[in-house]
């Protein structure tokens, strides 16, 4: 399935300070979470941003958060949050696109409720992290065998925008470096 812009939520779990330092993927994480945290801003496509226990975990890095709704949370599920889940239906985008850190843990455990909850899930497998390779490997073989989309930065980027001739086609393309 591609991915359709007008109908697709950005959902960013957990990329904050301590959490960051410790993923086996660091840079990368960093690098292609920013160009799709700025790319969905060009795009108009709504940005949600979960922190886990930012107190002793540190805030969301970057500017991961500057255009987004920010929902603090102590559960590995991002909907056990209430106002997460609310502010996802009140998109009424049927697709969520995420990425995040621990992949095996709060990524996974989202990617799982949100597909029970009904929507339809892609994991930005580049753009999202663990502190061990072997957990982040698992966790993306499960999520896909549970129905989640597995795909890297720019493959949902050129799914969104569809064609060289979008409007935006030139600022995405250069947030690709």
């Amino acid at each position: 399935m591609i991915l359709n812009q007008n109908d697709c939520v950005l959902l960013i779990i957990d990329i904050q300070e301590k959490l960051l330092n410790a993923v086996f993927n660091k840079d990368v994480l960093e690098k292609k979470a920013s160009i799709m945290s700025k790319a969905c801003s060009i795009l108009n496509i709504p940005i949600i941003v979960t922190e886990q226990y930012p107190k002793g975990l540190g805030e969301t890095v970057g500017e991961l958060k500057k255009e987004a709704l920010t929902f603090e949370k102590i559960t590995f599920n991002a909907l056990d949050n209430e106002e997460v889940l609310a502010s996802l239906k009140n998109t009424t985008c049927k697709n969520v696109v995420i990425m995040g850190i621990e992949t095996h843990i709060c990524v996974h455990q989202t990617v799982n409720a949100l597909i029970k909850a009904g929507f339809d899930v892609t994991v930005i497998k580049d753009a999202c992290g663990s502190r061990l390779e072997e957990e982040y490997l698992s966790a993306l073989d499960v999520m896909k065998s549970n129905g989640a989309k597995i795909k890297t930065t720019e493959i949902v980027l050129f799914e969104l925008i569809k064609t060289a001739k979008h409007e935006n086609f030139k600022e995405i393309q250069a947030l690709i470096k």
